[in-house]
């Protein structure tokens, strides 16, 4: 084992203290039968050089964003990533950190979370944030279980116009803890109103919509809220971070608690993680807030200083007491999520989210003209859109990435009643020319 860098006699020393003649011993238990039995099919030792080479010629054999142009979305986002937020986070006291349990020689991660917490209420219009969880999806099935804490109800409304693996993630949540989940149909690419109103009960503790949704249309999130709250339940947006930055935020049209999926914010698509669920909520429900929470405060000399405060989790509480049984976060990508928003600012979030907007309208319009392809609804949309296409999208994406053009996603794999459906996203990164070549494509 010449890749381990301990000598012979570390080995020996280490197999006579734990009382093994030798390291095939400690894989005794493993049946012969399942048992490799051969060396690994790898190529021999290579000169670093060539060994360097070999690795180039194995990465290229893979598609990257670098080399193809994307226009999938559907939860993970092709937004641009500066460069300074890279160099930033290769500072070793960032990506070597863990948990800041000791706030005493924790300070600049604490501050680091509070500024990201602060941001992500400034963004969402909330009163509180936790320090970050693992990705949107389990963001949205804490926050349903902190609904039904808050109201002692067991019965959740949940629009089918979120995303659909949201969906899948808050019903085995709520398996675990006895919850129903009813579903709300949809009335042209959004929530029917009519068909909340008349679910709506003394039973159920949240009512969840997504704005956009998933196939990028605006909800009408305002009278949503108004129906929610006239049967004393919470009000649940899982919001696109970017929208945000030309949207009203979810806290100034009534939602109680507010979360989503913050990839777009700084952060790689990475073939789909890690990833960054960010959770808000109003000051009312924040007890029932699962994960981390950092607190400023001022130590006995008057200075400033930074803890973890409202410990919920089992690691400080006893475990049945706790909200919430997650146990890790995502410091690292919610650094990277602060450093992005204070790089680009409030007038640079709202140019993202600007230029996301009308270069996703160019998008449909210019497919739009081609024959056999026209818009699924007639909805205001942000930077995702549906349309019907004549073709089969497999055979449309087929041909697109021969051109080295990540298309839309195929619906039907959702929503099996919108078989012949695409959904597209074009964000800031898509130039006209790219969209053009796009049309061009589909044309074929």
């Amino acid at each position: 084992m010449q890749y381990i860098p301990n000598t012979e006699q570390d080995r020996e020393e280490m197999l006579r203290a734990i009382g093994i003649p030798g390291i095939e011993d400690l894989f005794a238990d493993i049946p012969t039968s399942v048992r490799l039995n051969r060396p690994l099919d790898l190529p021999g030792p290579m000169p670093e050089m060539e060994l360097a080479q070999h690795m180039r010629d194995l990465a290229g054999m893979n598609g990257d964003l670098d080399g193809y142009v994307s226009f999938l979305g559907a939860g993970a986002y092709d937004h641009y990533i500066p460069k300074i937020i890279d160099q930033m986070l290769l500072r070793s006291e960032f990506y070597t950190a863990y948990t800041p349990y000791q706030p005493e020689i924790s300070q600049g991660t604490l501050q680091a979370i509070f500024e990201y917490q602060s941001l992500i209420c400034e963004l969402t219009g909330m009163d509180v944030a936790n320090a970050s969880m693992y990705d949107g999806a389990s963001a949205l099935a804490e926050a349903v279980l902190m609904a039904g804490d808050f109201t002692r109800k067991n019965k959740v409304l949940i629009s089918r116009a979120v995303h659909p693996e949201y969906r899948e993630t808050v019903l085995t949540y709520a398996r675990g803890k006895g919850m129903e989940v009813a579903e709300i149909p949809l009335d042209d690419g959004v929530t029917s109103l009519k068909d909340l109103e008349s679910m709506l009960d003394d039973r159920v503790a949240a009512v969840v919509i997504q704005q956009p949704n998933f196939f990028g249309c605006l909800e009408p999130a305002a009278e949503a809220a108004e129906l929610t709250h006239g049967a004393k339940s919470l009000f649940v947006v899982c919001a696109d971070p970017v929208s945000l930055g030309i949207l009203k935020p979810p806290g100034a049209y009534g939602a109680d608690i507010v979360v989503g999926e913050g990839q777009s914010l700084g952060n790689p698509v990475s073939f789909g993680g890690p990833f960054l669920g960010f959770l808000a909520c109003r000051e009312k429900v924040m007890r029932r807030m699962p994960g981390r929470l950092v607190g400023q405060t001022v130590d006995t000399s008057g200075r400033r200083g930074f803890v973890l405060t409202l410990q919920a989790r089992e690691q400080h509480i006893r475990r049945e007491k706790a909200t919430s049984n997650i146990c890790s976060n995502e410091a690292l990508c919610a650094l990277a999520a602060t450093i992005y928003l204070t790089t680009v600012g409030k007038k640079g979030l709202r140019q993202v989210a600007e230029l996301s907007l009308r270069k996703a309208h160019y998008a449909l319009k210019k497919l739009s003209e081609i024959k056999g392809v026209t818009p699924a609804f007639e909805r205001p949309f942000f930077k995702e859109f549906v349309v019907k296409v004549a073709n089969p999208p497999e055979q449309i994406n087929r041909r697109l990435l021969e051109q080295k053009i990540i298309g839309g996603l195929d619906i039907a794999r959702f929503y099996p009643e919108m078989a012949g459906q695409m959904l597209f996203c074009v964000t800031e990164k898509r130039t006209k020319e790219e969209i053009d070549r796009l049309a061009a494509g589909m044309e074929v």
